[in-house]
């Protein structure tokens, strides 16, 4: 099995920063496509950022030009900074990827969350 981990989710005052990371563990074959995902109360789960393999990266539109997604293959983790934080930015942010798994003679692709960290942005 896999677990996606991640960490450095807390309080943070508007205009400050946060940096999180996610890091994948267990019987990891590679690593496709990650990203980061976040979900205020009452409202739907909406992609944040994403990045390939080839760390190719795509932002939501709310947060372009503050946030920057990256990630480090060596450590199959993935990090979001976040920057110029605003108090529409609090919600649960989660973690997300693609992984391949080697199952005796076979691969097998699936796709993981993590458990979420509660983000909050207020003064």
């Amino acid at each position: 099995q896999v677990q996606l981990v991640e960490s450095g989710g807390g309080l943070a005052q508007p205009g400050g920063s946060l940096r999180l990371s996610c890091a994948a563990s267990g019987s990891i074959f590679s690593i496709g496509a990650m990203g980061w995902y976040r979900q205020a109360p009452g409202k739907q789960r909406e992609p944040v950022a994403t990045i390939s393999s080839s760390e190719s990266t795509n932002y939501g539109d709310s947060v372009k030009g503050r946030f920057i997604i990256s990630r480090d293959n060596a450590k199959n983790t993935v990090y979001l900074q976040m920057n110029s934080l605003k108090p529409e930015d609090t919600a649960v942010y989660y973690c997300n990827a693609d992984v391949t798994r080697r199952t005796g003679a076979f691969f097998k692709r699936e796709n993981y969350w993590g458990q979420g960290t509660q983000v909050t942005v207020s003064p």
